[in-house]
């Protein structure tokens, strides 16, 4: 890898904590930056960024990314010339309710990254995007090169429009960006409004589940630790690339829909305990399905999201029981 300096906006929510963390631990230097919204418990950030803290070569900065010059101020001062995009307002359906948020974060706070991209010398930006952009897609397998023009929230829209601009501005000034779709990432330390943690909490407070859309949608799950493995093999990727004006999408998921009801299923026989299930309509926004192509993915870093779905759950719920009884670190 190139670069020994990395910039990660976002660097307090689930997937920025994780990267933060593997690069930290393969001695690069890491900048973060959050604005630590109170979208969920603001303490699971703070704590988050209190272990990152602990590497010497680690440095966090609070700052909204709608805010330009604080941004660009420390762009500067670091010398940034890999810039990592994870910062956004999550959440498909608190998009129908709060949808100013998604703009402010979105979009203004992606345009600025690029701005801050095209001042400052940025040579290689990747960012998150999102399998939301798909829609209700009706191909078997969703592929980068497909069209992604009905998206059915805002969420998704504003991350459609997070690659149209890359697009303009990396062909236009001449840095590379690479956009990360990617599919239902779960696990250890993760996010408390995804399903796989409420749904945990629920069953162990005996209160109901509802079930949208009588538990007949799809998603592909994406462990974490697989999640931020191909992550890091992109970065080191695209720190062996020119700068030239590259610009790519990669679908990063693990290719195998599982159906709401079997992870539901695999969720109680991981914690030992049956749901209580209230099956409802399906919700505003929300999609049938999700279903990785990863083989473009394949082709560049020769390795794909593989953990399966027990597995998976497994390794969340071992962390959940040990946060919860406070008998290790968070992970």
């Amino acid at each position: 890898m190139n670069y020994k300096k990395y910039l990660i906006t976002g660097g307090a929510g689930f997937i920025g904590f994780h990267l933060s963390k593997r690069l930290l631990e393969e001695g690069y230097t890491v900048v973060g930056y959050d604005n630590l919204n109170d979208y969920y418990d603001v303490e699971i950030k703070k704590n988050r960024v209190k272990e990152l803290e602990q590497y010497e070569n680690y440095r966090f900065y609070y700052g909204d990314l709608k805010d330009y010059e604080p941004l660009e101020e420390i762009v500067k001062e670091h010398n940034i010339k890999f810039f990592i995009n994870l910062a956004a307002q999550a959440g498909v359906r608190y998009s129908i309710t709060h949808p100013r948020a998604y703009i402010d974060s979105n979009v203004i706070g992606m345009f600025n990254v690029l701005e801050v991209c095209r001042n400052c010398g940025v040579e290689q930006l990747l960012y998150a995007s999102s399998s939301s952009v798909y829609g209700n897609s009706n191909e078997m397998k969703f592929r980068e090169d497909q069209m992604v023009d009905h998206p059915v929230s805002l969420y998704a829209a504003t991350k459609k429009s997070n690659e149209l601009f890359a697009h303009v501005y990396s062909n236009n000034f001449k840095f590379n960006s690479v956009g990360l779709r990617f599919f239902t990432v779960y696990g250890p330390n993760g996010r408390p409004d995804m399903a796989y943690y409420t749904f945990t909490e629920k069953i162990l407070n005996e209160e109901t589940i509802e079930v949208y859309n009588y538990g007949k949608q799809y998603r592909d799950f994406t462990f974490i630790d697989d999640l931020i493995t191909s992550v890091m093999e992109l970065i080191k990727v695209q720190g062996q690339k020119e700068v030239a004006g590259e610009y790519k999408i990669y679908n990063i998921g693990n290719g195998k829909p599982v159906m709401l009801m079997d992870f539901i299923q695999a969720l109680e026989e991981t914690i030992g305990k049956k749901a209580k299930l209230e099956f409802t309509d399906r919700v505003v926004g929300d999609v049938d399905k999700t279903y990785a192509d990863v083989s473009e993915l394949e082709k560049i870093i020769h390795t794909s999201p593989k953990t399966d779905i027990r597995t998976g759950l497994k390794a969340f719920y071992s962390w959940y029981e040990a946060m919860k009884t406070g008998s290790t670190e968070h992970e």
